[in-house]
């Protein structure tokens, strides 16, 4: 029974975990889960599972055929018995089995399970808390001490129904078994939704009958990065030399679906509508408006065949996923083909649309009903509310928390994924010593503050939160092993917010508990980040730094963008340095050059003058070619002091930090720095402050 039971964690070998600790040192305990449950209520004693190996449970009351199919075909070493005095765990599963005081969110997720000196418990209204309880089981045994479990009555349910994470196989195609793999570790931490970025430009990813160029073609490119295609955004045979690319079958996305129904997850396609869709113009460029492949990015709202496609693929897909959702995509569309467009505007004109916003909008008030009609809702990224939000869309909120702050408070559901904390494709540590991402920085810390009930939110408002999830864009991201380590253990942060109550924080004891998960999910074969090694924000940003102009005022000949203010006009001399992102409202951003004067108050003598700027390529944010310093004693007449030019190659790195430094011995009261951007196309510049000393 004892090797049985260790069996219920995926067989662990009894070696390291991550946080240095061996499996076999301690009781197995319900203070190690995550996500934390709600209740947990200690009891005297340990329970020990018997020598012999007959590990046995029985399910009673309501039918439990997926759970009985999920203990048969996954390595729990679990066997059914033929009553209930033979076995040591004891599943009841039956209607109104809990009282509802003691719970939150849906009950049919919820469970109690009791940890006694003879048997262990589990209730259940439904087939998903029994198999909860499972889980939270599986996570205690990884630390079992010749089998034993600390005695305990756990009171469990979620706060959010919505607990996901995003899948982005467009840019980096994933094979079913890596997804399959991750819903084993999605499951562990309870999340419950599976969302399938399916196309996008950088390739078509599923099977459809009606439209086979879709998989001939669009599935396909002549580069296997992502940073090579967009160079060269073209699409190629599967035949061609170096083709990659890939598409789930029919029979794939069936297999899928059945994998996730035994660990209640619901796989939610996503089909991008109308912008990211070069994929499907190069196949069918009679639905852009130009009708030329490699002309537009965006489908044709004028015209009738686009709807006609999207109408028939959806239907296709509707078919293959039986999901109440599909996620429609909505965002970054450039709507720049439409303005030109005969088609749009004369759509525009029969329809009484006053602009592209309200034509976007249009499109997809046409898809939620057509959705609607098939009994199914769409989700769409914040930008669908645009131009207006359709009746019964689900907004999912990246771009902050505004989009889902006002969707709520119109009446629409809302998921939050915010990406200062919900996006897992920024770097989670250093970046010197991470690998190449798209830039931003999100620990495992941010992550796991995130609140996503914000002050002044009615409970009515609230009452349409649906939940929150944890986003993976691949741009970057081509092997398997880089995803999961981007994933994990980012991804037990977004499992705890969106399970456990709501309440403080206390990060160092959940990070306690994500190295021994990481320890686990490690045993099992993962590729996780190695939390032990941290290094943490840049250190410059940690503590204020003195110098002559601190708390000078800043006059700005070329003023910095609305969307990257810092902390304003006294952004650049406030002492406060930047971290490792440019969103963590310590950068000042320009949208062009940076040309900005202090004024010291009076003439004093200037030995130096520096300024320290940001290089992030995936966001098109570089450093200048160069700095030029002025000084000046009454702020009319400047004279040139020196120039810092760009010494580093375009090859050094893909994100890094460049000190600006000027030595000179001048004496003046204003001092005047231009800064000269980048000349690469969309090229934007960050500061995080102007150091004269």
């Amino acid at each position: 029974m004892k090797r049985i039971l260790t069996c219920i964690a995926a067989a662990l070998p009894l070696a390291m975990y991550a946080d240095g600790t061996d499996p076999a040192a301690e009781t197995g305990s319900p203070e190690n889960i995550i996500p934390e449950p709600l209740i947990v209520e200690m009891q005297e004693g340990v329970f020990t599972l018997p020598e012999d190996g007959t590990a046995s449970y029985y399910i009673e009351g309501d039918a439990a055929e997926a759970l009985e199919e999920y203990l048969a075909q996954t390595d729990t070493g679990l066997r059914p018995a033929g009553k209930p005095a033979e076995a040591c765990i004891l599943i009841e599963i039956r209607g109104k089995a809990l009282k509802k005081a003691a719970l939150q969110g849906k009950t049919d997720e919820a469970y109690r399970m009791e940890i006694t000196p003879d048997k262990i418990k589990i209730r259940a209204e439904g087939e998903a808390g029994a198999f909860y309880a499972l889980q939270t089981l599986m996570q205690m045994t990884r630390g079992g001490k010749a089998g034993q479990l600390e005695c305990c009555r756990i009171t469990d349910s979620p706060r959010f129904s919505y607990r996901g994470l995003h899948f982005d196989v467009s840019r980096h195609f994933r094979s079913k078994e890596f997804l399959m793999k991750q819903m084993d570790a999605m499951a562990l931490v309870k999340l419950n939704k599976m969302h399938l970025h399916l196309t996008d430009g950088a390739g078509w990813r599923i099977e459809i009958d009606g439209y086979p160029e879709l998989t001939r073609l669009a599935a396909w490119r002549p580069y296997e990065k992502w940073t090579d295609w967009s160079g060269d955004p073209v699409y190629c045979l599967q035949s061609a030399p170096g083709a990659y690319g890939g598409y789930y079958t029919k029979d794939d996305i069936r297999e899928i679906v059945s994998y996730a129904a035994l660990r209640h997850i619901e796989v939610i396609p996503e089909i991008e509508m109308p912008g990211h869709s070069e994929e499907v113009l190069a196949a069918y460029p009679e639905l852009s408006c130009s009708g030329e492949p490699y002309r537009n990015s965006d489908f044709c709202p004028g015209k009738e065949a686009t709807f006609t496609f999207l109408e028939n693929v959806l239907d296709e897909v509707m078919e293959m996923f039986p999901s109440g959702y599909v996620h429609i995509g909505g965002d970054e569309a450039s709507k720049s083909g439409w303005k030109d467009c005969p088609d749009c505007r004369r759509r525009m004109q029969e329809e009484g649309l006053e602009d592209v916003d309200e034509l976007q909008s249009y499109l997809i008030h046409r898809i939620e009903e057509f959705v609607g009609s098939r009994g199914k809702k769409i989700i769409g990224w914040d930008e669908i509310l645009q131009g207006g939000l359709a009746p019964n869309a689900t907004v999912m909120s990246w771009r902050g928390t505004e989009g889902g702050i006002k969707a709520m408070k119109s009446g629409h559901d809302v998921i939050m994924t915010p990406s200062e904390y919900c996006y897992l494709d920024y770097t989670q540590d250093a970046p010197f010593k991470e690998p190449t991402s798209i830039g931003g920085y999100v620990p495992l810390a941010k992550t796991y503050s995130y609140e996503p009930v914000e002050q002044g939110i009615t409970e009515e408002e609230a009452s349409h939160l649906l939940g929150v999830q944890g986003n993976l864009w691949a741009e970057y991201i081509t092997q398997d092993s880089h995803a999961e380590y981007m994933y994990y253990p980012r991804a037990f942060a977004i499992a705890e917010i969106g399970w456990s109550k709501a309440g403080e924080k206390d990060y160092e004891g959940f990070r306690t508990r994500a190295l021994g998960l990481a320890g686990q999910l490690n045993a099992m074969g993962y590729k996780t980040f190695d939390l032990r090694t941290e290094y943490g924000d840049r250190k410059e940003s940690q503590a204020p730094v003195e110098h002559l102009a601190k708390g000078c005022k800043v006059t700005y000949n070329i003023r910095y963008t609305d969307q990257y203010p810092a902390s304003g006009d006294g952004a650049l001399t406030d002492g406060i340095c930047g971290g490792w992102t440019y969103g963590d409202k310590k950068w000042q951003g320009f949208f062009s050059d940076a040309d900005v004067t202090v004024d010291l108050g009076s003439v004093k003598p200037i030995h130096y003058v520096g300024a320290t700027f940001m290089n992030a390529a995936g966001a098109w944010v570089h450093i200048p070619q160069k700095m030029e310093v002025y000084v000046s004693d009454d702020g009319v007449d400047f004279r040139p002091a020196g120039t810092v030019w760009q010494d580093i190659s375009e090859k050094h790195g893909f994100i890094f930090f460049k000190q600006y430094s000027l030595v000179c011995n001048e004496k003046a009261r204003y001092v005047r720095v231009y800064a000269r951007r980048a000349t690469k196309p969309g090229a934007c510049l960050f500061i995080d402050e102007l150091v004269i000393n």
